[in-house]
């Protein structure tokens, strides 16, 4: 679907999360497969659709489990498609809906 892809680390204010922006873009970064060089891994603080005009990005790529996720980001892709850049909503597989990050932080050995 897409020659390159960027995974994006971006900084919410409204959530607290599991250490810091570059120290969870590590994480992901090591958990690519051997090969996988048209994926980059990339940490940001600021709105996503600034990255993606920066860095020559046309599309970002959300994953909604359910309808609430849609509605809020439907109103996200609504203001990115404003200014320039085009929004992927997909749906997450089902036997993902109903897993979020304070979920996977609730199963961590470490709480």
């Amino acid at each position: 679907m897409f020659e390159r892809v960027t995974v994006l680390v971006a900084v919410n204010d409204g959530k607290q999360p599991a250490g810091t922006t570059a120290a969870r873009a590590g994480k992901i970064r090591a958990l690519l497969p051997a090969g996988w060089d048209n994926v980059a891994v990339a940490a940001w603080h600021g709105l996503t659709v600034d990255y993606c005009r920066r860095n020559g990005c046309g599309v970002i790529i959300r994953g909604v489990r359910n309808s609430t996720d849609y509605l809020r980001e439907y109103e996200l892709a609504a203001m990115n498609e404003a200014l320039g850049v085009t929004t992927l909503l997909l749906p997450a597989r089902p036997e993902l809906v109903t897993m979020s990050s304070t979920a996977v932080r609730a199963l961590r050995p470490e709480g």
